[in-house]
């Protein structure tokens, strides 16, 4: 072997221990032996525990089927299953049928003793250009063909009964003051309701799960939520917001047009610049204090207006406008912080966009005839999103490593559980788990 070979060899192997060693930390420090299983222990072949884990293993190096992790399971080394407790390949009718039972509500506790490991490992913290925390929230549905009306509410496409289908959501709450920009909740949408209807359970729910850290003080939406009622519960949790505005409040959003169309492009409160050539985006923003008790908002201090210019994919000049709404004063923030936390906000919308594109939530769901279990793999797919994006942007320190597409993560992730030796696998100690909240 030459020089050149020799050190490919050893950089390879360098590279299969530290990711092999990074999966199998968060396989001891996961407690998914604390989800219950509701499942006849008569006949019981396979803990619920192993086959979450398998399952989000699958998740973490880009299968897109119960197939691909029964494969998965297969092709994996005999050391390397034995470490995860997985003694042999794993069905997919297995996976299926035991994951089917479990409650959704049980597996969020998992995400959030994630977000803690982080958190006490000193792996997320406020951005310096912020000066505190600030949570994101949206909601986001995966259409499938099978409608219960627990999990799945009932969307109609065009006028034929044939295209009735069903809508599976769940609020999504993104850290996004963190440059990880991890998913710290997930909060199902009943399918009697919507994200407005939601919300303040969401948020009750979000709250009781992280309310002792003072993780965030900021709630930042867009205009789903924008409600007077929502607002108020906002502040009643001593919180602040900033919510997006569009014609759900007309005299609101008519307000904010008189206060601030009055303003020239020159005498903008700040300004940003990203990318270059056909891909900048130019984004200036412009504040106005807001009467007290305006349209009967006793807590709204501030509206902003942010104009957003840049070109579509053709070439052609864009231009957007955006209000929001926020409980702050307008001296609370300088006015470039304004336009970062604005900014920010859309953090949320980019982790969406990552669980379409890497992991493929929209067009490869897994599940597509049992709502609940569709749910219960997309709440799985935010704890694996949570575990890849803190080690891309925290854990990796090269700036190559930390822009790399995130399908290139995943295959890494996957080729490291592959390739990893009897030695790679015994180096790998074990660590302690981070304690459990009470499961609800």
């Amino acid at each position: 072997m030459g020089k050149l070979e020799s050190e490919r060899a050893v950089s390879n192997a360098r590279e299969t221990r530290r990711l092999f060693g990074f999966v199998a930390t968060r396989f001891d420090q996961i407690r998914f032996e604390r989800v219950p299983d509701p499942r006849d222990p008569r006949g019981k072949r396979w803990a619920l525990s192993t086959l979450l884990f398998a399952s989000l293993l699958g998740i973490m190096t880009g299968q897109k089927s119960f197939a691909d992790v029964e494969r998965f399971t297969e092709q994996l080394p005999r050391s390397v299953r034995y470490r995860f407790g997985i003694r042999r390949r794993i069905p997919d009718t297995t996976l299926r049928n035991a994951l089917g039972t479990i409650e959704l509500q049980t597996l969020r506790p998992i995400l959030h003793s994630t977000m803690r490991s982080a958190i006490r490992s000193k792996s997320i913290s406020v951005d310096f250009e912020l000066p505190f925390g600030i949570v994101s929230m949206d909601g986001k549905y995966v259409t499938v063909p099978t409608v219960d009306d627990r999990y799945s509410q009932r969307s109609t496409h065009g006028d034929s009964e044939t295209a009735i289908r069903g809508r599976i959501g769940t609020m999504t709450a993104t850290l996004s003051s963190s440059l990880a920009r991890p998913c710290i909740d997930v909060y199902p949408v009943p399918a009697a309701t919507n994200e407005m209807g939601v919300f303040a359970r969401a948020l009750d729910a979000l709250l009781d799960a992280y309310g002792n850290l003072d993780l965030f003080r900021l709630v930042t939406y867009d205009a789903g939520i924008c409600s007077k009622a929502n607002a108020q519960h906002i502040r009643d949790r001593h919180l602040h917001y900033l919510l997006g505005l569009k014609g759900s409040q007309p005299d609101l959003l008519f307000w904010a047009s008189l206060w601030l169309n009055q303003r020239a492009p020159e005498s903008a409160d700040a300004l940003s610049v990203d990318g270059k050539g056909k891909y900048e985006v130019r984004r200036t923003l412009f504040l106005a204090s807001c009467p007290c008790g305006t349209d009967g908002w006793d807590h709204l201090r501030t509206v902003v207006r942010v104009d957003s210019d840049g070109f579509d994919r053709h070439g052609k000049p864009t231009h957007e406008t955006f209000y929001f709404l926020s409980s702050l004063s307008p001296d609370r923030l300088s006015p470039q912080q304004w336009l970062t936390v604005i900014r920010r906000h859309w953090a949320v919308e980019t982790t969406h966009q990552i669980l379409d594109d890497a992991f493929d939530e929209d067009q490869r769901p897994w599940v597509t005839q049992n709502p609940r279990l569709t749910a219960v793999i997309m709440i799985l797919r935010r704890i694996g999103y949570t575990l890849l994006t803190i080690f891309k942007h925290v854990t990796e320190r090269s700036e190559s490593r930390q822009s790399e597409p995130w399908h290139v993560l995943l295959s890494r992730i996957r080729d490291a559980m592959l390739l990893a030796t009897d030695t790679i696998v015994a180096a790998a100690r074990r660590r302690s788990a981070e304690p459990l909240p009470t499961l609800l």
